[in-house]
Order: structure tokens, then sequence, then C-alpha cells
């Protein structure tokens, strides 16, 4: 972005009278609150790689605890100021880009794990709780919280739960909607509500929880968590099998489940991510195979050694090339790391990353990674194509320079024909990264006008005014 349109936005969205962020400092205090333009302008940033900001936030707060995001919820509603809930920033798909201006909430400092209660299995968590700190937390306790999005060393969980976010183990233990029992819900008006009580069942009337959970921010602001937790897994082992052919890859998938094996993950990375990987952090992998397979098997001991040499097994009668065993802790990590450094080799390639989200039937994989590829050969995209192979969600991540003209035409072609792609295959948009503003123009595609009117009805019902977190999802009015 120019420097002239910069301070053209300035100009544009300063709070000219002071009035919104005078009053937020009433509210939680002068250094809970961000004026100056350069704060503001970062503030107004997440992770989705965007050519320019349409908009910056008029002020930033942090609020310290429920009371206080109450207070700025009253007074956003008095005087329909838009309100974006922020937790690290870690969306891809726009979520927490202010597209109205208006008020920044960051949950940073509202970051306590409030209660592990092993009798009952949960704990209660604020929104700014970091998601691998929770998870060592009650692992201290012989407790796990499976959900495991990829930037889990920074990404909270306010964000998560809003997101419904999933991650690798998401074959076997689900996502985050799964383990959310109630919530502490900040409605726009002010009024503080609880979804549902700190049980492990409840149908005492609608599910509101549930209608939170990847509401990203657009219903309410979540300020505090109940989440379920089940006992960590004893033992685990990892594998990581290559194979020469994208239908060997699936076929093996196919037989692992059918032979009742659930694997905690069944992850792919496909040719280009591979050589993307050794080119930039040499591992030893085998850059000439068309795909690998990481599958990592969790639960007693007995059990997991003889799914571990069946899976083996399974890989081999697909004619897989070659087999790593991981037989040490150092071991399983090193293949992680392998997996986990996907996303910042892809970024080596060029001065941007667009990843994607897309969901398709196990059995329409293949059908999904060619359609991809041939899409980025028509507009000469670079893209490394990885994902959850196990419950059919692909991330292709294209490497390009969106300053150059050109490839931000491209991309946004090759966007639209993916999603095309996606709901020929019976699929879907997104599978963990939420809608955001990214997808939005792609929903009329994905869902009739029907179910559209009814989500657009309930938007309705929770905020009237349109103040939360506006332009995402879908067209509001």
């Amino acid at each position: 972005m120019c420097l002239g349109k910069v301070w053209y936005i300035l100009a544009l969205l300063q709070d000219t009278n002071g009035s919104i962020t005078n009053n937020m400092v009433k509210i939680v205090g002068k250094r809970n609150v961000l004026s100056n333009f350069e704060e503001r302008y970062c503030y107004s940033v997440d992770a989705t790689n965007v050519k320019e900001l349409k908009r910056i936030a008029t002020t930033v707060v942090f609020p310290r605890n429920t009371e206080d995001v109450s207070k700025i919820m009253r007074y956003a509603y008095k005087y329909s100021v838009p309100v974006v809930p922020r937790s690290a920033g870690t969306s891809v798909s726009g979520g927490a880009l202010p597209l109205k201006s208006g008020i920044v909430l960051d949950f940073s400092k509202m970051d306590k794990i409030l209660e592990i209660n092993k009798d009952n299995l949960y704990c209660i968590a604020e929104p700014g709780v970091v998601i691998a700190k929770l998870q060592e937390k009650v692992k201290e306790q012989g407790l796990f919280y499976p959900p495991d999005p990829s930037s889990l060393a920074v990404s909270m969980l306010g964000g998560s739960i809003a997101m419904s976010s999933g991650g690798a183990r998401s074959f076997k233990y689900g996502t985050t909607k799964d383990y959310v029992i109630n919530l502490e819900v900040v409605l726009a008006d002010g009024r503080v509500i609880n979804t549902g009580v700190n049980c492990s069942k409840n149908v005492t009337g609608y599910n509101l929880t549930q209608l939170f959970v990847g509401s990203e921010g657009t219903l309410g602001v979540i300020t505090k968590a109940t989440l379920r937790l089940i006992p960590q897994p004893a033992s685990k082992k990892v594998l990581f099998a290559y194979f020469d052919s994208l239908e060997d890859t699936s076929n093996t998938v196919n037989n692992i489940i059918s032979n009742l094996i659930t694997p905690s993950v069944i992850d792919i990375l496909d040719k280009n991510t591979l050589l993307t990987i050794e080119k930039y952090n040499p591992v030893g992998l085998l850059t000439d195979k068309e795909a690998a397979l990481l599958i990592e098997v969790d639960g007693e001991e007995e059990t997991i050694k003889k799914q571990y040499e069946q899976i083996i097994e399974i890989c081999k009668s697909n004619r897989s090339a070659f087999i790593k065993t991981a037989e040490t802790v150092e071991e399983m990590e090193k293949i992680w790391t392998t997996r986990r450094s996907s996303f910042g080799a892809t970024a080596k390639l060029a001065p941007d990353v667009v990843t994607e989200d897309i969901v398709v039937p196990r059995e329409n994989i293949v059908k999904a990674v060619r359609g991809i590829r041939e899409i980025c050969n028509k507009y000469n995209l670079k893209t490394c194509i990885m994902g959850h192979i196990g419950d059919g969600n692909i991330h292709p991540n294209f490497a390009l320079d969106l300053r150059n003209e050109e490839e931000y035409q491209n991309i946004q072609k090759a966007k639209g024909e993916l999603f095309d792609l996606a709901i020929s295959l019976n699929g879907t948009l997104s599978g963990e990264h939420g809608i955001g503003c990214e997808k939005m123009p792609y929903m009329k595609k994905a869902l009739s006008k029907e179910v559209l009117d009814v989500m657009k009805a309930v938007k309705k019902v929770f905020d009237d005014k349109n103040i939360l977190n506006p332009g995402k999802i879908f067209e509001q009015v």
C-alpha cells in the first residue's frame, strides 16, 4: 500500500472528536487503549493476505474482564459503533479485519485458565489463553484437549472457538465444536448470558452453545469457555509413508479406515510440498515421490502396537515406496517438524502465501488434488498441497507476489474456481478456517437462498444493529 493511500485512510477514519477513545479510557483505563495511527494499523490486520486494508480501527481496547466487555458493548450498542473481537490475529480468512472501522476488542489480557476439574473432566478458561498453553496445563493433570490448529503455539481460545478450528487430530477426535460445553457470552447490547451449564449432557432448550461456536464473532463476544477434557493417551506412534501415485495414497487411507483403525492423524503432503520443505529445510525427504502420508496412532500401548503394524502392512499392500517409522520421541518430533514446516517452506517461494481450506468427501480427494493442480497450471501459480486427508480437508498454499497485478488477478480467479471445484465434488468452502470476508462472495454458491435467509434472520435476532464483526460470513443488511 502506498503512503498516500495510508494517510488518505487515516484522514477518513480518525476519531475526530475522540469520543469513542475517551469513553473506552473511562471504562478500561488509558493503559488498555491504543489510539495512535501506527498502533491502530497494526491491530487492523490479521494473517490474511490482503492486497491493501480497506479500513483501520478507530480504537483498540484490551478488556480485563467480562464487566469491561459488557460496558464496552453497551456503549457500542447505544451509539451503533462496530466491534471486532480479536484474539491472536491468526485468521487467514479476514475474520479479525475491522471492515467498518470502530472498536477492535483484543483479548490478550484475558488469558487465565480459571479451573481444571479432573473429577468432572472439564476446564474453564478465558478467551486469551493460548491453545498450546492450555494443552500443557491439562496434560500436567493427565488430561487432554485434542483440538490442535496449526498455529496453536500462538492462537488463542476465543478465536479458536469463534472459528471452530480443527487441526490434524480432527479425524479421530473432532474439532473445537466437540469440546465446548458452555460459554459465557456478552451480547450486542451488553447483556451477559451463559449458553449452557457445566455438565456433560444438556438438552434443556436450544443448543445456544453450538450456535456461538463457529459464528466468527458475529453473534456475541465470548468471555469464558467451559471445555470438555478427556484422558491423555498413554502412548503414540508415528510413521511417514511415501507413494508414487495419488490413487495409492488415497487407497491406503480408505483401507486403514475400512479395517476399523482410527488414527489420530492422517495427513497428506504432495510432491511440491515435499520438494519445497527439502529445499529450504533439508531433512532427507524423498522428493521424487508423488505424495506422502503422516500417520499417527495413539491409545493404550498394546492396542496401538497392533494398529501400527496393521497400518504398515496396509501401506505396503498399496505399493508404498518407502516407510519411515519413528521409534523414539525424537524421531516422532522430527517427522512432526517436517509436517509443521510445510507452510513456512512455502512462504520462502514468494513474498506472499495465500492458504486455502476446502473439504470434499474422502472418495473425491484425488479428483480435488488433480483439479487444484489444473487450476494452478491454468493461472501459472506455485502451489503446495497438504491437508487432513482423513476427513477430506485439503489446504492448497499458493505462493505469489500480491504486488504483481497479474498474479493478484490470477489468484482471485483461481480461488473462485477452487471453490467451484469443491462444491462440484459435493464438498464445501471451509473445514476449519471459517468464512470471514474472504469467502463471503462464494456463500451464495455453497448455500441456498433459504439457508442464507435463515442465517441472516439469526444474525438479526442477536445483533439487530449489525455492530458485531460486520461484513463477515455473508452480506448483511
